[in-house]
This record gives structure tokens, sequence and C-alpha cells, in this order.
């Protein structure tokens, strides 16, 4: 028995959604690709598949099972192409989930600097403004950012962003500049909106104000524009906004009094065989936003600009 073309038949299969088509691509018989995965079933005690005559669908021990499988195939594959390469080079694809302004401002800088230092990785990027605390099997490295919830999976520490009130200039003439927290409850903003609901309740320091007069959207990109349009007040993290302030479209509201901290984790599969291009990217993003992060500086240097 050969565990490693095991494996690959099954991944196969349930990618193909079907067994004859993964037996066809392995040069077996559907007969003979039957027999694998029995003897497979039969090894571990426990269905992988639940076949019909019209649909081979994976059980939950069998997502299990088959996501691990595809772990070894990579870190296998990657450690012959190191080898026949002669270096310590990673390859493969490295599938990673963030939110949406995480993504578009910090991210996409990073990957590419990632993507030039190791060009025969493939990466299949994903940006939601939706994303829960759950991560896919199919998904290498899970960047989330606010207060880690109980989990099974492993998560790094990469560093603090810091939530931050602002407004552009035109509003705040209008409006006026709140004094206390609590003037945000009756003024207008611009509150993000996810599976959850609105996020209309902001930490302000030590205070938390649940804002009532506000215009929402999924879209965090939508929010920042309208704040710069002057449509309201918004809470936004401080690297969305930061561009914004140096320019002056933007302006911190009582900065950083009214600023709140919030963790930023890369999270991941406590699978026992990583594969190098995981454990090579956690690396590369710890250092990457210690760097862009670091709390002084990136405080000092957006607080600078307010009035």
């Amino acid at each position: 028995m050969n565990r490693f073309s095991d494996m690959q038949l099954l991944v196969d299969a349930a990618d193909l959604g079907s067994l004859s088509s993964a037996g066809r691509r392995a040069g077996l018989s559907p007969a003979a690709a039957s027999a694998c995965v029995q003897r497979v079933e039969t090894l571990l005690g426990a269905r992988l598949f639940e076949r019909t005559t019209r649909q081979l669908r994976l059980t939950d021990e069998g997502r299990i099972y088959i996501a691990s499988c595809r772990v070894a195939i990579d870190t296998m594959k990657e450690a012959e192409r190191a080898v026949r390469s002669g270096t310590d080079a990673v390859s493969g694809t490295l599938r990673v989930s963030a939110p949406s302004d995480l993504g578009r401002n910090l991210l996409v800088h990073i990957l590419n600097r990632f993507m030039e230092l190791h060009p025969d990785v493939r990466v299949v990027l994903t940006l939601s403004d939706s994303l829960s605390r759950f991560v896919p099997d199919d998904v290498d490295v899970a960047i989330r950012v606010g207060p880690l919830q109980d989990s099974d999976l492993i998560a790094r520490h990469l560093a603090d962003s810091w939530r931050v009130v602002c407004a552009s200039p035109a509003c705040i003439e209008t409006h006026g500049m709140p004094t206390q927290p609590d003037d945000l409850a009756e003024l207008p903003t611009l509150v993000l909106t996810t599976q959850a609901g609105p996020r209309n309740e902001w930490q302000l320091g030590e205070d938390v104000v649940r804002v009532r007069r506000y215009h929402e959207c999924t879209d965090s990109e939508v929010i920042r524009t309208w704040a710069v349009l002057g449509r309201g007040f918004a809470y936004r993290q401080l690297w969305a906004v930061t561009a914004d302030v140096s320019a002056g479209r933007l302006q911190l509201v009582h900065a950083p009094a009214w600023s709140a901290p919030s963790p930023i984790h890369a999270m991941y599969h406590p699978n026992a065989f990583q594969p190098p291009r995981v454990r090579r990217f956690v690396d590369f993003l710890q250092a990457e936003f210690s760097e862009r992060l670091a709390t002084g500086s990136a405080l000092a240097s957006a607080f600078k600009g307010e009035p």
C-alpha cells in the first residue's frame, strides 16, 4: 500500500466529486479506486465518503482527514523540490483570509513583498468585512482583528492596532467637535454592518458609546468614503485612515484619549505537518506587522496631525 498515492486519490476524489474520475487521473479502474478508499476507511475505522449513484460527499471525518492529507501531500512535494534545488525555497498554494480594510491597506503590500521573496508560492487571498471567527479547513492562515474567542486554532499575536474616531473638517465645522463621548450618540455617524449586525457600540478610551443616528453599510471602504465626503463621524482602524489624515481629508477626534487598542492575530489549524510556506509566511507576517504597526511610531505619526 502506497500511503502517498492513497492520500492523493482521496484528495482528487474530494475535489472532483467523483471516485471514478479520481481513479482515471491515477490510472486506476473504478474497482481499484473503490478498493483503495475501502482499504483506507478500514484502516481508520471511519467512513470518509457518503457514496450514492449521483454524488460523492465527504463525511465530517472525511473533511478532517482530507484536510490533513492536503497538508501532508504539499509538505512532501515541497521537501522534494527543496532537495532537488538544494535550497530552502518554499512553493505551493497559500490561502489567506483577512478583513477587507486590512487587506487593502496593509496585507496587499505585505503579500507583494512575500511573493517577491518566494516566487514559487501561489497566493489565494479572500477579503471580507463579514469574516467570522470560524476558519474553514481550506484556509491556511486567517488574519483577524479584535479580541480572540475560544478556539482550537493556533493564534500568533502580530501587533496591536488602534480604532479611532474621525470626521472630515467640513463635518466638524457643520456639527461641531464633540466634547464628551456621549455627544456622539446624537451626532450623525457612519457604521459598518456585519453578519452580527451594525457595529454601533464604540469603545472610546474607558467609555462605551452606542451611536443612534447613523448611516450603515456592509463595505468599510464606503464608510471611509462617506466620512471623507462629510456624511458623519466614523470609527475606523487607524491604518485605514492614516493617509486621509495626513492629506487633511479626515481629522482625528480627541486622539489618543478616544482611541482603543485592537489586537491582530494570525490564526491557523494545529496540523502536525504544517507546510513550510505557512510557517514561513506567519513568521514573515509577524516581522512585517511589528515594523509597520509599531505602536509608538504609528500613533505619533497619525496623531500629530490633530489640531
